[in-house]
C-alpha cells in the first residue's frame, strides 16, 4: 500500500468482514462452523442456503435493532439450516435449533477474536484522525459494535438499511465523507470488497485500503489492486 502519510485527515471503516472476519467472506467463517458442527453438507449445497438466507434476511425483517452479532447468526443459522431441510439436503429429523446454535457461537466467537486483532489499530486511529462506519448492515450494526465494545471509535455510523443506500452505490461513501465533514481526496476507504468498498469509493476521489482475504469466487480471489493490505495493522504505519 502506498505511503499517505499527512494525506489523510478522515478514515471509513467498512464493518462486515474488515472489523469481524480478517478480511474473509463470512460465508467461509460460517462454512468452517458447519465443519466444526458435523453438518454433512457440500460446499455447493452451503452456498445454496447461504444465498437463499440472504435474500430472505433482504425479503423480511427477521433482525431487529435490538440483536446483537449472536442473535443475528442464530436467526441466519435457523434459516440456513431449515432451508436445507426444506430442500431434503439434511433429514426431516435434522437437530436444527441444536446445529444452529453451534454453528453460531464458533462464529460468534471468531468474530470476536477478530475484533480483538483489529482493536489495537483502531484505537491506534482514533486517537489521531476522526472515523466513520460505512456498511451494508440490517438495522441492528449499533447494537452489534456496543456488544463488542467498538461504538466509540466511530463519530458517525452510516448503516445501509438506516440511510436506504446499500454499497455498491457510491452514494453511501459520499455519506461518510459527509459525516467527517471532509473532501473525499482526504478520506482513507477500508474494506474487504473490491466491488463494494473499493472500487465505489475510489470513483468518488477517496484513497483506498483493501483487506484482502478469501472472497465469495475464485475470479475475487484472482485479482489484484495496488492498495491491498494484509491485516489491518499495517494502516498505522501507511498513515503515521
Amino acid at each position: 500500500m502506498e505511503n499517505i502519510k499527512g494525506v489523510i485527515k478522515g478514515v471509513i471503516f467498512d464493518y462486515g468482514g474488515t472489523i469481524d472476519s480478517h478480511g474473509d467472506h463470512w460465508s467461509e467463517i460460517i462454512w468452517q462452523g458447519y465443519q466444526e458442527a458435523g453438518i454433512s453438507v457440500t460446499k455447493e449445497q452451503f452456498r445454496t442456503c447461504y444465498v437463499f438466507a440472504e435474500r430472505e434476511l433482504a425479503r423480511v425483517r427477521h433482525i431487529l435493532p435490538h440483536h446483537n452479532f449472536y442473535d443475528l447468526l442464530l436467526i441466519k443459522m435457523r434459516i440456513e439450516l431449515g432451508n436445507l431441510v426444506d430442500t431434503g439436503v439434511l433429514p426431516a429429523d435434522f437437530d436444527t435449533e441444536s446445529a444452529a446454535t453451534n454453528v453460531a457461537q464458533y462464529c460468534y466467537n471468531s468474530a470476536r477474536r477478530s475484533v480483538e486483532d483489529a482493536r489495537p489499530t483502531l484505537e491506534y486511529i482514533h486517537e489521531r484522525l476522526p472515523m466513520v462506519l460505512v456498511s451494508n448492515f440490517y438495522g441492528n450494526v449499533e447494537s452489534v459494535l456496543a456488544d463488542f465494545d467498538l461504538r466509540r471509535y466511530f463519530a458517525d455510523i452510516i448503516e445501509s438499511a438506516v440511510v436506504g443506500v446499500r454499497k455498491p452505490d457510491p452514494k453511501i461513501f459520499m455519506l461518510g465523507v459527509e459525516a467527517l465533514g471532509l473532501c473525499p481526496q482526504q478520506v482513507l476507504v477500508v474494506g474487504d470488497s473490491l466491488r463494494k468498498d473499493i472500487i465505489p469509493a475510489e470513483t468518488i476521489g477517496c484513497r483506498v485500503a483493501w483487506l484482502k482475504g478469501k472472497g465469495w469466487t475464485a475470479e475475487e480471489d484472482a485479482q489484484q489492486h495496488p492498495s491491498i493490505i494484509k491485516n489491518l495493522a499495517e494502516l498505522q504505519n501507511a498513515l503515521f
